[in-house]
């Protein structure tokens, strides 16, 4: 995950359609739905900061954590251009450490599926446990297996506005691995265009393998929403959402 030194820039741009209000508002109806109380949440993987902004702006408690010094400086940017004080900290997902406990973790826009090795998964799934208070919840979505194989596999795609294009292409690797290389053209004052490059990978997981992980850390899969909705995931569902509730702790 340190990649995303040149895209920090992009980011925000080339994500217009992330939607990250209506993402917002899903996730907020979501809680109310499994009787949770947002509290002190963690926006893990938190990128630019869009989410976190989204959840400030709605008066929740929050605080954003990501790998990339770049996107996070585009995060803190973003939100004191808005009167907000947001606590961000550079820290990998694999290797959380927070000074106190939270009552909610929420992880967007398939950041977990960065993670390509299941052990380090397993280290992320149990980090956010240790610090989730008893009964808390820990929402997360991610790519599915159907959209690595069918969708993302060995395709390419453009992303461009007015101030860049982006070549995207995917090779299809073991283990449901996309092995992602990216190319950005920035035009200059002078119309002459910079180039910038990033490589990174992007591993899917089957629900088998994410509840066995999720268990296996303490913790208890109350249910799995197709993207944006509060519907069981189709067979062709490019995107789920996981909700899985730390174990109560009695005594």
């Amino acid at each position: 995950m340190d990649s995303y030194r040149s895209f920090a820039s992009f980011y925000d741009e080339l994500m217009e359609d992330a939607r990250y209000s209506d993402r917002c508002e899903h996730f907020l109806e979501l809680l109310k739905r499994h009787c949770h109380e947002c509290g002190r949440t963690l926006d893990l993987a938190c990128g630019t900061g869009s989410f976190t902004l989204e959840l400030r702006r709605r008066g929740v408690d929050v605080f954003g954590v990501d790998g990339s010094v770049e996107m996070l400086s585009e995060a803190m940017q973003k939100c004191l251009a808005e009167g907000e004080h947001v606590l961000f900290v550079n820290q990998q997902m694999q290797e959380l450490e927070l000074a106190a406990p939270v009552d909610t973790c929420v992880c967007t826009l398939d950041s977990l599926n960065h993670i390509t090795d299941v052990e380090e998964l397993r280290r992320t799934f149990e980090g956010v446990a240790r610090y989730l208070n008893s009964g808390g919840l820990f929402v997360f979505d991610v790519n599915t297996v159907y959209k690595h194989r069918q969708v993302l596999g060995n395709n390419a795609f453009v992303l461009e506005n007015e101030h860049v294009f982006c070549a995207w292409q995917n090779t299809l690797a073991e283990d449901d691995v996309v092995e992602i290389d990216l190319d950005f053209f920035e035009e200059q004052e002078d119309g002459a265009y910079a180039r910038y490059s990033e490589s990174f990978a992007e591993r899917a997981y089957s629900d088998a393998q994410l509840r066995e992980l999720l268990e296996s850390a303490g913790f208890t899969v109350e249910a799995v929403y197709g993207d944006l909705s509060f519907d069981a995931p189709k067979p062709d569902e490019q995107r789920v959402i996981y909700v899985a509730r730390k174990e109560e702790i009695n005594g």
